[in-house]
């Protein structure tokens, strides 16, 4: 494993989210939810305090080994010290079915084990407001702290005895002790007890609902894992789901490419959707989808981003009392891409909503209403297809016609046409098919380069990019269509560095992209098992496989020679990658048995 790598795990409920290291700090989360303020912040760098952070300290540490409980969102951690001591931290999230809905606070849970020697701890617990600005203000009672963050009063309830954490007072760990950090409400009950319960009660909600996973016969482990980090990225209140947790991690050493990712990009989430449905687990799609009637407006217009309340606005700004990721800023509030065009979320939210109209395991499928609904989105494709946009890599400075672009508002109308045909719509079925059939013909025509034998990514110039791969996955043209696979080998020789692909190689706005953008890879090897090329799918498939963290887990970039992960965490468009490669490639369950 690389070792200044993204060593992060990640635990949630679907209500927040945290990120803590191979020593068991919680360095991230934002709270009460993930677009709000990080109490826990020490992962970007806090420039005036010291803390941002929840930590178990073992005296004398020398290593430590992390792994999730199987089939679980439950990471243990065991710290080590130089005199053959041990001390098995467990974190989590509690989440359970009770009284007929999800119980999910915004609580992180840890319990203490001694395994080994007489090792001596120390619990700090930091919290930060206002983006790392300032230490809140705390109370204290018998077993309990509190602090006053700007949005939300964290309690910490525990066994601990609370001066030694007031304090960070060292200590010898004799036997279990339990932390539950959470809202500002009492425990009316024993704390082992509770924490206990909520542990079992967890791991059965995560196995439970693994155990309902249609999964590839292969590569199961890294298929379950990344599964269980996409269902971590929804928030349930709306049905959102965020492109990461972070905000901020460069797309590489040293550059200004730091974005704020924790919205909801209707693109990146339309991507989750599809492949959760092809894991059986379709939950995620029906709150996605009560997430777009949210924002939909009657003419159908949408931004390609929103927040994860509904909001339209994300103003973006610096952060100062942030340094950033390793120190490298600036730290990002916000993101300005809501306000650009990108015409291709018509398209990807019709797709994210196709298999409600034709799953009969669904308690409430589409119908003639929701249909309706999604007929605006097709009348917006048609009218835009054709229209410059900044595209799905968000180019900030210049518009084009994208061939991606492009064959998304054919998805739209394509799929209108499936739809309307499946409810018996005969008027609107033909309706539709003539707009796919239009958009089909001129995309074709004004997409293809015939001196250079390839589609190019945009109708205007000729140049490649990594989103030509997915026209095959979404029907627009066979695979085995001789243009399509000459754009594919074409990809695989001016796009490939080693075991990575760029999106593309022009410069951007930004200068010339440095590293591997992951879904890109992902997307390359699909197209390659879709062009008859298994074999080499398969091994370079295995190759990026063993680039991710000592989780499983990924985040938007790698670099190309050391594999380092760069750019948000945990990204779920790569997370994605990793599952629909994964499906495509695998042995079939008849050739196990």
């Amino acid at each position: 494993m690389h070792e200044a790598n993204l060593h992060l795990g990640v635990i949630g409920n679907g209500s927040f989210g945290a990120l803590l290291d191979q020593r068991a700090r919680v360095v991230w989360a934002c709270l009460p939810a993930f677009d709000g303020d990080p109490a826990f912040c020490a992962l970007l760098s806090p420039r005036e305090h010291e803390g941002g952070d929840f930590a178990i300290e073992l005296e004398d540490f020398s290593h430590s080994e992390q792994a999730y409980l199987p089939n679980t969102a439950i990471l243990r951690t065991v710290l080590y010290d130089t005199h053959g001591g041990a001390v098995e931290v467990v974190d989590f999230a509690p989440r359970w079915r009770q009284n007929g809905r999800f119980y999910r606070p915004v609580s992180i849970i840890r319990r203490l084990t001694p395994l080994a020697g007489s090792p001596r701890v120390r619990v700090r617990m930091r919290p930060l407001a206002d983006w790392g600005a300032r230490v809140p203000e705390h109370t204290w009672g018998s077993n309990h702290i509190r602090w006053l963050l700007p949005e939300f009063t964290l309690r910490l309830t525990t066994d601990v005895p609370v001066r030694f954490v007031r304090e960070g007072l060292p200590f010898v760990l004799t036997h279990r002790m339990h932390l539950v950090l959470g809202p500002d409400e009492p425990l009316a009950r024993s704390i082992p007890g509770y924490v206990e319960e909520a542990l079992a009660l967890t791991r059965d909600y995560w196995r439970e609902w693994v155990r309902y996973l249609s999964i590839p016969l292969d590569w199961q482990e890294a298929v379950i894992r990344s599964a269980i980090t996409l269902k971590l990225c929804q928030y349930e209140d709306s049905g959102a789901i965020i492109a990461a947790m972070t905000t901020s991690i460069p797309e590489a050493p040293g550059t200004s490419r730091n974005w704020d990712y924790r919205y909801c990009w209707l693109r990146d989430a339309a991507f989750v959707v599809r492949a959760l449905n092809r894991l059986g687990a379709t939950r995620t799609m029906e709150e996605f989808l009560r997430y777009i009637f949210n924002i939909a407006s009657h003419d159908g217009h949408l931004q390609p981003l929103y927040g994860i309340g509904f909001e339209e606005r994300l103003e973006e700004h610096e952060v100062p009392s942030l340094a950033g990721y390793r120190g490298m800023g600036p730290v990002r509030r916000g993101n300005l891409a809501w306000m650009q065009k990108q015409h291709d979320v018509y398209g990807s939210v019709v797709l994210a909503s196709t298999q409600l109209f034709f799953d009969q395991r669904l308690a409430d499928p589409g119908n003639m209403d929701t249909f309706a609904r999604l007929e605006p989105l097709g009348e917006r494709a048609f009218a835009l297809y054709d229209v410059p946009d900044s595209g799905l890599w968000e180019f900030r400075n210049r518009a084009e016609v994208h061939t991606y672009t492009a064959a998304m508002c054919w998805v739209a109308c394509d799929r209108l046409a499936k739809i309307a045909t499946r409810l018996g719509l005969e008027d609107r079925a033909r309706y539709w098919r003539q707009r796919a059939d239009i958009i089909h013909a001129a995309t074709l025509e004004r997409a293809w380069r015939p001196e250079s034998g390839r589609f190019s990514a945009s109708f205007q110039s000729d140049y490649l990019d990594a989103s030509l791969l997915l026209l095959a996955k979404f029907g627009f043209i066979e695979a085995r269509d001789p243009r399509y696979v000459a754009t594919v080998e074409a990809i695989g020789r001016e796009l490939r560095r080693g075991d990575g692909m760029f999106r593309y190689v022009a410069p951007d706005d930004f200068g010339t992209p440095e590293t591997s953008f992951t879904i890109c890879t992902f997307w390359y090897i699909d197209a390659l098992a879709a062009i008859g090329r298994m074999d080499e799918a398969r091994e370079l498939f295995e190759r990026v496989l063993a680039r991710r963290n000592h989780l499983g887990l990924l985040s938007e970039d790698m670099a190309f020679d050391s594999g380092e992960g760069w750019g948000n965490f945990p990204q779920t468009y790569s997370h994605v990658g990793l599952i629909i490669a994964a499906m495509r490639l695998s042995r079939s369950w008849q050739e196990a048995s």
